[in-house]
């Protein structure tokens, strides 16, 4: 695996070795010792997984404290573009953010460590998206960022007005209304 940081420290792109031939292909998607040798110790708990159709806007989401969540996310099926904003109130890259695309051929995966607002925007018809998660999912400490603040800036494929956002993540504050707990 190659793993890559990226311009926000904590913040890590993986690119699995993949091997091809004429039966498909076959990676090794996670391995705790790599993974704990270039980004550090993580103990995931839970995976979830999603599926979408093109245009749709997932978050920007987070979990407060104590029950924020660290992140390893990809793309099985289709094509996203990922986005993690930095949230920790003391950083030189606060409200900043970084974007990957992830996708079945590239097979790319994206490390959010806690402290960040996660999203993604579905590229493709249809997109399925895993996430690995290293705290378990507390409907109390559930937040988030609207995804489209002209403050973060975020170069969204989709227009405001094409994007399909649930009502909950159309109504989350923008950064400059958001008193971050990171």
């Amino acid at each position: 695996m190659k793993v890559t940081p990226t311009k926000i420290e904590g913040v890590f792109i993986i690119e699995p070795r993949v091997f091809l031939d004429e039966r498909g292909y076959f990676f090794e998607s996670f391995s705790k010792r790599v993974f704990e040798e270039h980004i550090g110790k993580v103990n995931f708990v839970q995976d979830n997984e999603s599926c979408s159709t093109k245009g749709v806007i997932r978050g920007l989401h987070f979990q407060r404290p104590p029950y924020s969540q660290a992140k390893l996310v990809r793309c099985v099926v289709g094509k996203v573009r990922d986005v993690a904003v930095d949230l920790r109130k003391d950083s030189p890259t606060f409200g900043q953010y970084v974007a990957v695309e992830l996708s079945e051929e590239n097979h790319l995966q994206f490390f959010i460590p806690k402290g960040f607002a996660h999203g993604f925007e579905v590229l493709s018809d249809v997109a399925v998206f895993q996430y690995k998660c290293d705290e378990y999912y507390h409907p109390e400490s559930d937040g988030g960022i609207l995804a489209f603040d002209p403050q973060l800036n975020i170069e969204w494929f989709t227009s405001h007005n094409e994007a399909v956002i649930s009502d909950k993540d159309k109504k989350h504050p923008r950064l400059s209304e958001f008193d971050s707990p990171f």
